[in-house]
């Protein structure tokens, strides 16, 4: 870590992309706070705080806190985030897309970056009208409407604030993967994550001063956010290394001797995805059965209630199954099994063809076995610890596997710089 900060300060093109990313995070915090024109702020924030435990408490997190105060960042890149994954399922099932992501070099994956932001557009669009139909016939538990003129004109000027905010958002990310340090899109949303620790701290501060967190309560807590640091630490960058081995060759009279590399499978490749897709899934239709008064309704949405058993089951079983399917849109075991084979490489002890295929199978189900049970446990602890403790506990979850794999990725990529930096200089030396 210390390492890294000296770098960045003595190397003048490593401070510079520093700086650029930090003026982007300064424009992003300052657009987080224009609210939309014609909301109530007073009746927006009752309003809200009855809706914890919501799809719309789920998204303000990776708005940044921006979908509670209805900035013109309330979207946030999710929209982004959003088309990405749809991209990523459409080109594995549609051959023309599939055949541009992986035969057209850098012109195929500039024309898959977009119809990425074609997509984007559209899902803003329809995002961004759903919530200006929705928060205009609202009102606060005390009786106040939020939006003070609801009317059409209301309804067009926040479709296009907000569809403009995501899209500058999405240029304000493209900016910082080029000219700064760490991918923008995870970046903006790391930032949003991390503006929000100061108010989280100050609650739990006010807690303890009252008397309601105990030392020992406070130090089991310290305890468990290192350790879940630690073990996401630890779990992302686990991996396992399958041995490939390439033939020998021989050029002219030359005889070039084979050589052995391998091939890194992670053990937990979806990264975060599986619980923001679990948590949709179980967030939505208890967001929709809240809105109905019906003593059966009601009933029903209990199920879905956090922290209870049925939602507990319910979410690792949604997360265990996303785990396999997302990997198996990143991982295709076949296709990895052909390139082998073109190559004229095998896995030790393995046959080429099936039998390879059947071994990465069998292999990359025992990773995703092991990373989906990693998934559950962090996705449950801030939900038992709520429940347990009665304490709020913002770091655990998406939060903590976000900025903890966002920063990660983030110095791995000064990492590379600084070797890239050495190894030009030894070339010219």
């Amino acid at each position: 870590m210390s390492e890294y900060l000296k770098a960045i300060f003595e190397l003048k093109e490593l401070r510079q992309k520093f700086l650029f990313t930090l003026f982007m995070f300064v424009i992003y915090r300052l657009g987080s706070h224009i609210p939309l024109p014609g909301i109530n702020p007073d009746a927006l924030r009752d309003f809200l705080s009855s809706m914890k435990g919501s799809i719309f408490a789920l998204y303000d997190i990776f708005s940044g806190g921006n979908l509670s105060r209805l900035t013109v960042f309330a979207l946030g890149v999710m929209p982004y985030i959003s088309a990405s994954i749809m991209m990523q399922l459409l080109t594995v099932a549609i051959p023309q897309l599939q055949r541009l992501a992986k035969e057209e070099g850098d012109y195929g994956r500039y024309k898959i970056n977009e119809y990425t932001k074609y997509l984007t557009l559209f899902v803003a669009l329809v995002q961004s009208l759903g919530i200006a139909l929705w928060i205009r016939g609202q009102v606060s538990p005390k009786g106040i409407p939020i939006v003070d003129n609801p009317g059409i004109s209301f309804i067009l000027i926040t479709v296009i604030t907000l569809v403009a905010g995501t899209m500058f958002l999405v240029w304000i990310a493209d900016r910082i993967t080029e000219r700064g340090i760490g991918n923008g899109a995870s970046l903006i949303i790391f930032a949003g994550i991390v503006a929000g620790f100061p108010n989280a701290l100050i609650q739990f501060t006010e807690k303890i001063k009252a008397g309601d967190i105990g030392p020992l309560t406070l130090l089991f807590i310290v305890a468990l956010v290192i350790g879940i640091i630690v073990a996401i630490v630890y779990i992302q960058e686990a991996e396992r290394r399958i041995p490939i081995q390439y033939p020998g060759r021989q050029v002219g009279r030359q005889l070039y001797a084979g050589r052995r590399t391998y091939l890194p499978i992670k053990l937990n490749p979806a990264g975060v995805i599986p619980i923001i897709f679990a948590q949709a899934l179980l967030l939505i239709p208890s967001t929709i059965l809240n809105f109905i008064e019906h003593p059966f309704v009601k009933l029903i949405a209990q199920t879905f209630t956090p922290g209870s058993i049925s939602y507990n089951f319910l979410y690792v079983t949604f997360i265990i199954f996303f785990t396999y399917f997302y990997t198996a849109v990143l991982i295709n075991p076949i296709e990895i099994a052909e390139n082998l084979h073109k190559a004229g490489a095998f896995i030790p002890g393995v046959r080429p063809g099936q039998d390879t295929v059947k071994y990465l199978e069998k292999t990359i189900n025992r990773l995703i076995f092991f990373g989906a049970l990693f998934l559950s446990i962090v996705a449950l602890t801030p939900i038992l610890v709520s429940v347990w403790l009665n304490i709020p506990f913002y770091f655990g979850g998406t939060t903590a596997l976000i900025v903890v794999g966002v920063a990660l990725d983030t110095f791995r990529q000064i990492e590379t710089y600084l070797i890239q930096k050495k190894y030009k200089s030894y070339v010219r030396r």
